[in-house]
């Protein structure tokens, strides 16, 4: 492989090359070189905004949910059995329930979710995203607190220390609408819309009176030490506390939005991956293209003993050679692009439309491993045919009509 490696590093670096074999050659390195740090670039945009989605959404639940009616005692028996788990690091009651919230002439359907603020906070970060007030009812005041999404609260124009009515569907007896006066006593912003304008929160007493839960629950938060073990704990919780209870992991919780995320990020690679292939045809072409000028130094390797196989080693080698040079500038000019993103307001996003103001960067190693890998392996293949085209040269024609 030396000699190959010898002769296709001479015959890439000639001064004697003509002008459209350069040309073509430079477009073929300029084509993969784009190709890569496009590629990169945008599979590392699109990672960052999958992980501070993810981030968001974990934040404001939990890594782990168990659902299922617990009366007072005995989910702090559950609570206990679940953190002998290995894996598991702290867990916290929670009530789920469907209500409507109205204020003056307007009215909207929320998931009201009670809460113990100080429990809650070892599971997720939903108590460090309030932005103003508390989850503390208000001094002197005999109505329970109410915590709104900021996306909600400026919806139906609510503020601090406004009195709400929470409308239960589940109704009274005779089929009246249950209701009950709320004080609104914080606004918290989770990054999420669609939490900050669906769910309400309040104390896990005041939303059982209201939902007629007489001091139950409906179900436990988990945090876990390992996020990649999630399927697995929630195995082990299932088979300790019994399959009474629905235990379910923060990607099943939200499998349609991550299912979207992965499709979307499956189907940028394959369009900005034709970038790439649209550059090993340049490669095919100047291959094509210097097998035909150097047909006479062809014929005269074979007559000098070169074989079939060492000639189309020297042409794979160059279709390499080019592929190299495009991958490792791209590479360079892909990080280069993601550190000017990461790290200054090139790019700004609108806050009053994204729940951020910069595109977040995140750089996987098998995002860039397999965009390496499939350029070398494309480029590989446009060099196959001019390779086998010159290996099967006649060295007498060559050398008589080279």
């Amino acid at each position: 492989m030396r000699f190959e490696f010898h002769v296709a590093k001479r015959y890439l670096m000639s001064q004697s090359k003509g002008v459209f074999s350069l040309i073509t050659t430079l477009i073929g390195v300029l084509g993969v070189t784009v190709g890569v740090a496009a590629l990169i670039t945008t599979l590392a945009v699109m990672s960052g905004f999958q992980n501070d989605i993810k981030k968001h959404v974990i934040g404001a639940q939990a890594h782990i949910m168990v659902f299922g009616k617990m009366p007072e005692g005995r989910y702090q028996k559950v609570q206990e059995q679940i953190e002998q788990v290995p894996q598991v690091l702290a867990s916290a009651p929670t009530i789920y329930g469907q209500a409507i919230l109205s204020y003056g002439q307007t009215s909207h359907g929320v998931l009201l979710r009670g809460l113990d603020s100080k429990q809650e906070g070892k599971v997720n970060t939903l108590i460090t995203s309030l932005v103003e007030g508390s989850f503390e009812p208000k001094a002197g005041s005999n109505l329970p607190p109410l915590v709104l999404g900021t996306e909600l609260a400026d919806n139906m124009g609510l503020d601090i220390d406004d009195e709400v009515v929470l409308v239960s569907p589940q109704g009274l007896a005779g089929g009246l609408p249950k209701m009950k006066r709320f004080k609104v006593t914080g606004f918290l912003k989770t990054g999420y819309y669609e939490f900050d304008n669906t769910i309400v929160y309040t104390d896990l007493q005041s939303a059982s009176d209201f939902l007629g839960l007489k001091g139950a629950v409906t179900g436990i938060n988990i945090k876990i030490k390992n996020l990649d073990k999630a399927e697995e704990a929630a195995a082990q919780i299932s088979g300790l506390i019994g399959y009474q209870y629905t235990v379910k992991t923060y990607a099943q919780m939200n499998q349609t939005l991550y299912a979207a995320l992965k499709l979307e990020k499956a189907v940028m690679f394959i369009i900005l991956f034709l970038i790439i292939i649209v550059a090993a045809l340049n490669i095919t072409s100047n291959l094509i293209l210097f097998g035909t000028e150097k047909l006479r130094d062809i014929g005269i390797l074979r007559t000098l003993g070169a074989s079939p196989r060492q000639i189309r080693n020297i042409f794979l080698l160059e279709g390499l050679f080019i592929a190299s040079a495009g991958v490792i500038l791209g590479l360079i000019l892909a990080f280069i692009l993601c550190f000017v993103i990461a790290n200054t307001n090139l790019i700004q996003l609108p806050a009053d439309i994204y729940y951020l103001t910069k595109v977040p960067v995140s750089l996987q190693f098998f995002d860039v491993f397999f965009v390496i890998l499939g350029s070398y392996l494309v480029c590989f293949v446009s060099a196959l045919y001019p390779a086998h085209k010159a290996s099967k040269i006649n060295p007498v024609d060559a050398v008589r009509y080279g």
